[in-house]
């Protein structure tokens, strides 16, 4: 297998460095979830781990939710509610969502402020390296003291800047060094939620809070970690200079995977723009197969517009596999399915092509609706068809769907009530 990993800019050969592959996603800030934006990143990361297990290999997969950072006390005071009480009714809303579109829960689903403590020892650890600083209650990372921040990005230092501060950075900050440099702990605001530091009261910044739980739940190596490519710069740049000035500049991340922005009528799908299309309300419209065919009908590094008529053609295809699946099986010469598995395979291998995947589970559908009219025996091929299918959270005659899904994220519902 074969994945493009945005350090290297490359196409690299995968293999774990383990027993497991250790996965840790970014996770959502819990409010106006969830759009497509957020289900393509979710249910591209959920086709992988599915296929890694379909090829027998065992996955730890983390993903965090972001319950206290700037943007949810923001909107928490814009509508006027309690910030934990807002994250957890957009956690659960989230969690909703999943299980509709049939995406299983990572076997780690943590908050960030389950980890305040382990957070506080890791900035300690940078105070303690000499590539942070402490100013006012407020302790910043140093950017000019690791050198090799960008080399994930490849952004020149001299175009960061802008860059950082459409993305949540305070250039303007007066105890910063550096306009660049980003915060680890946040002196107490008035009004706003707060923990006990070595530096005072306050809050972690955003980027800590990944890179420790990433490290609290997988420990020294994740192989691969993934989010949207908004998330690139800062956030995962902020990640590993976090995490290698303590390793001795050990890579922190093996293989860094990068899911495309989603753009609706030319523009950026986002919470700013007010222009989210909600999978909530899709799904009244369109079967949960239906999306997810969609989903799995781009590349998750190529970015795409939503466009309602081609989720229209998805859901026309989702009913082909369904009834290619609930085809008389017939008692004639067998429909062999060896080549779709190659030709699958070699799609899911070649960097997670999923189009080139759901092109193969078409060309089988079509086989087998035309052998089970020929009265052939179809069985084996529908079967092919259905595990091809699971790779893509498809409730291929069962509609039901996985049972370890509604069940994983139902055990999880208590801790948001």
């Amino acid at each position: 297998m074969k994945l493009y990993n945005t350090l290297s800019r490359s196409v690299e050969p995968f293999e774990p460095g383990g027993d497991s592959v250790k996965i840790y996603v970014c996770g959502i800030t819990p409010y106006d979830t969830t759009h497509v934006g957020h289900a393509f990143t979710y249910a591209s990361v959920d086709a992988l781990v599915r296929y890694l297990e379909l090829r027998g290999m065992s996955v730890q997969y983390v993903q965090n939710v972001t319950d206290i950072d700037d943007d949810i006390l923001r909107r928490a005071r814009a509508v006027g509610e309690d910030w934990k009480q807002l994250g957890n009714q957009w956690t659960t809303h989230y969690i909703r969502d999943m299980q509709a579109l049939n995406i299983r829960p990572p076997d780690h689903f943590p908050r960030a402020t389950d980890v305040i403590d382990d957070i506080i020892d890791q900035v300690r650890k940078l105070l303690k390296r000499g590539v942070a600083y402490q100013a006012n209650g407020n302790v910043y990372y140093s950017v000019s003291s690791w050198p090799e921040f960008g080399k994930l990005s490849q952004i020149p230092r001299s175009e960061m800047l802008p860059i950082a501060n459409e993305r949540g950075n305070y250039p303007n900050d007066p105890h910063k060094r550096d306009p660049l440099d980003f915060v680890l702990w946040q002196a107490e605001m008035p009004g706003e939620p707060s923990w006990e530091s070595p530096w005072g009261k306050g809050r972690p910044g955003w980027h800590i809070e990944c890179s420790t739980l990433a490290q609290k739940y997988l420990g020294d190596r994740v192989d691969i970690h993934g989010g949207g490519a908004d998330l690139c710069f800062p956030h995962h740049e902020c990640e590993i200079a976090q995490v290698e000035p303590l390793r001795e500049r050990r890579p922190f991340v093996r293989v860094w995977m990068h899911t495309a922005m989603v753009e609706y009528k030319g523009e950026k799908m986002s919470k700013s723009l007010g222009n989210l299309v909600m999978i909530s309300d899709l799904l009244p419209k369109y079967t949960a197969n239906a999306v997810r065919v969609y989903l799995a009908s781009h590349h998750y590094r190529k970015p795409w517009s939503f466009d309602e008529g081609d989720l229209k053609k998805a859901a026309r295809l989702a009913e082909k596999f369904e009834k290619a699946v609930s085809a008389p099986a017939g008692t004639g010469t067998p429909l062999e399915s060896e080549a779709a598995w190659a030709a699958f395979t070699a799609s899911m291998d070649n960097d997670l092509d999923t189009p080139g995947a759901l092109k193969v589970m078409e060309g089988l559908a079509e086989a087998i609706e035309d052998a089970s009219m020929a009265r052939r025996n179809v069985v084996e091929a529908q079967s092919a068809l259905k595990t091809f299918g699971s790779v893509f959270g498809l409730r291929l005659g069962s509609p039901g769907g996985d049972e370890p899904v509604p069940d994983g994220w139902n055990a999880l519902l208590p801790r948001f009530a």
